[in-house]
């Protein structure tokens, strides 16, 4: 079959390996199913525990893989107890994101009828809308060389033009895809911090020049701190949000509080040649080995790269099988009675992503 796709599988650290098995199950399944599109699934060694055992926390074996591959899905990775000499924890997935130039984190915000969303909207409003953070740069330049003296420690933020240019573009054609296909309205929304930072007046410069390239949509601006208090008190009336990598990794973990919580929250990071697709939450080593993780953010970062790979190489029945992939999630979580005990339920792991498939194949 031409359309067979090899995915690089990091199955990561704590809980990573529990969510990513069942993960893959379901993608074979539609796979299967469909007849459309076949995988081939590429298994390789990263993250906290291979430090601890071997010294590496990316071997150079594992970044080919990462890049050969036509996507690459990513489980939670780091544990607490493991980190470099410096303190830091190990992140072989923010070393992966440099490497291939992964330079849009896609950071999907959805609250639909079945969120356990601590909002109160009451309304009725909708709330769906897509955070993109660059995930190369910013204040994560320096990272693992900032700085440290007896007296003080500095780290460098930095925003480039080639990067920045790439990252705006990108906001940009999601929002022309969104608004064409009935997601979104076509606004994009630049988050900076420009009344303070010289970095973040370059940064919005660059944004204004993109938006003049776009009359079909529309763009204005909001700094950060401000932007915090809205997704709280007026979620639905973002689009496309664009910004730094350090402002969109706090934004984002806020976004995912809105949405009831990590376990519900899937991501992409993209490069124009290549992308991950990981959930956004942790390790959660206090509950690894048991099968009660929730496995819905996994899965939804899977469903995430079937729109992505099906949208890239003109393949609709991938697209669509995203599509219902994340209905099918909505659809379990909505009634409740076979999810996680996270979510109030009392299935585990493999059970609760076997109730989202069988929802996809027998709808109620």
């Amino acid at each position: 079959m031409s359309n067979k796709f090899e995915i690089a599988v990091f199955n990561g650290d704590g809980i990573g390996p529990e969510i990513m098995e069942p993960t893959v199950d379901v993608l074979k399944s539609l796979a299967d199913r469909s007849g459309a599109y076949s995988f081939g699934f590429n298994y390789a060694d990263a993250g906290a525990a291979h430090y601890a055992q071997t010294g590496e926390s990316l071997p150079a074996k594992s970044l080919q893989t990462a890049r050969d591959a036509d996507a690459i899905l990513l489980s939670a990775m780091g544990l607490p107890s493991v980190r470099y000499p410096d303190g830091t924890e190990i992140s072989p997935q923010i070393e992966i994101r440099k490497e291939l130039d992964l330079f849009a984190g896609v950071r999907p915000v959805r609250i639909t009828p079945s969120s356990r969303t601590p909002l109160k909207l009451d309304g009725g409003q909708t709330v769906d809308f897509v955070l993109i953070r660059e995930s190369t740069e910013g204040l994560f330049h320096t990272q693992g060389c900032g700085e440290v003296h007896d007296d003080y420690a500095q780290e460098t933020l930095q925003i480039t033009r080639k990067t920045s240019e790439k990252l705006f573009k990108f906001a940009f054609n999601l929002a022309n895809h969104r608004k064409n296909s009935g997601q979104g309205r076509g606004h994009v929304t630049c988050v900076d911090k420009a009344n303070v930072f010289r970095s973040f007046a370059f940064f919005r410069s660059i944004f204004d020049e993109e938006a003049a390239k776009h009359s079909e949509l529309t763009s204005d601006h909001a700094y950060v701190d401000a932007t915090a208090l809205w997704m709280v008190e007026k979620p639905w009336s973002f689009d496309v949000m664009v910004t730094e990598n350090m402002f969109g990794d706090i934004l984002s973990d806020l976004g995912a509080g809105l949405m009831g919580g990590l376990g519900m929250a899937p991501s992409a990071d993209i490069g124009e040649s290549n992308a991950v697709f990981q959930p956004c939450h942790g390790t959660a080593p206090d509950i690894a080995g048991q099968g009660v993780a929730n496995p819905f953010a996994m899965i939804l970062s899977a469903a995430m790269m079937l729109d992505w790979l099906g949208t890239n190489n003109d393949i609709p029945e991938m697209v669509a099988d995203g599509l219902a992939l994340r209905d099918a999630v909505d659809s379990v979580i909505a009634a409740g009675t076979q999810v996680t005990r996270d979510l109030g339920g009392t299935l585990g792991t493999k059970a609760a992503a076997q109730a989202v498939l069988e929802t996809m194949v027998s709808p109620e």
